[in-house]
C-alpha cells in the first residue's frame, strides 16, 4: 500500500468497510501471529490516515507550541522502527535517520512542506518496516534478545526480548495513531472508523 492509496476507511457511519485492508488479516493466531497482525494494522492506519495529502498538509503542525505533524510522525516512527529492530535487536551500527545529538527532535523539526522531504520520509519508513518484518519473520522465537543498555526501549537497562519489543512497538504506534486521528481531522475534517 502506498501513502497515496486511499482505502475506504472514511465511512459515513464509522463502521468497518469491506474495502479496509486492516479488516482482513489473520485471526485466532498464536502469539507471534497476533502481535504481527496488530502491528500490521497500526502501520496500515498510519498510511491510510496520510493518504491523498500533499506536502503542505503532511507538514502542517498541530497547535503551538507543538511541532507534531503527520510528516513528523512518519519520520519519528521510522526512527523508532530503526532503533528497535535494526539497532537494538539486530545489533547493527546504523545511524539515526533524522535526529542528531544537536537536534534530538530532528524527526519533527525537519518535517517541512517539501515533496522531496515527504518522499524521503516514506522511503525511510518503508525501508525500516520491511527490515523489521523480515527480522521478525526470520527470528526463531519471540525470545530472541536485543541489548538495551541505556533503557531507551523500556527494558530497565539490559536485555529485551523480541516479544517485549513487539509489544512496545504496538504501544508506540497506538499512542501516535490518536495523534494521527486528530491531525487528519484538523486538516480536512475526515474521521476514520
Amino acid at each position: 500500500m502506498t501513502a497515496t492509496r486511499r482505502a475506504d476507511m472514511f465511512t459515513a457511519d464509522g463502521r468497518p468497510s469491506d474495502d479496509d485492508p486492516r479488516e482482513h488479516g489473520p485471526r485466532l493466531g498464536d502469539e507471534r501471529t497476533t502481535m504481527v497482525e496488530s502491528l500490521r494494522r497500526q502501520r496500515l492506519t498510519l498510511e491510510m490516515k496520510c493518504a491523498d495529502l500533499d506536502a503542505e498538509a503532511m507538514a502542517r503542525r498541530a497547535v503551538e507550541p507543538s511541532t507534531m505533524s503527520l510528516l513528523g510522525l512518519v519520520r519519528h516512527l521510522a526512527e523508532i522502527e530503526r532503533a528497535t529492530f535494526r539497532v537494538m535487536l539486530a545489533g547493527q551500527d546504523a545511524p539515526r535517520l533524522f535526529c542528531t545529538p544537536t537536534d534530538r527532535d530532528g524527526d519533527f523539526n525537519g518535517a517541512v512542506a517539501d515533496p522531496q522531504v515527504v518522499a524521503e520520509a516514506w522511503e525511510a519508513w518503508r525501508s525500516e518496516v520491511a527490515f523489521a518484518e523480515r527480522f521478525v519473520a526470520d527470528a526463531p522465537s519471540l525470545d530472541v534478545l536485543g541489548d538495551d543498555p541505556l533503557n531507551q526501549h523500556g527494558s530497565g537497562g539490559g536485555p529485551m526480548s523480541l516479544r517485549e519489543a513487539l509489544m512496545g512497538m504496538i504501544e508506540e504506534y497506538a499512542r501516535h495513531m490518536g495523534h494521527v486521528d486528530l491531525l487528519r481531522e484538523r486538516i480536512d475534517g475526515r474521521l476514520g472508523q
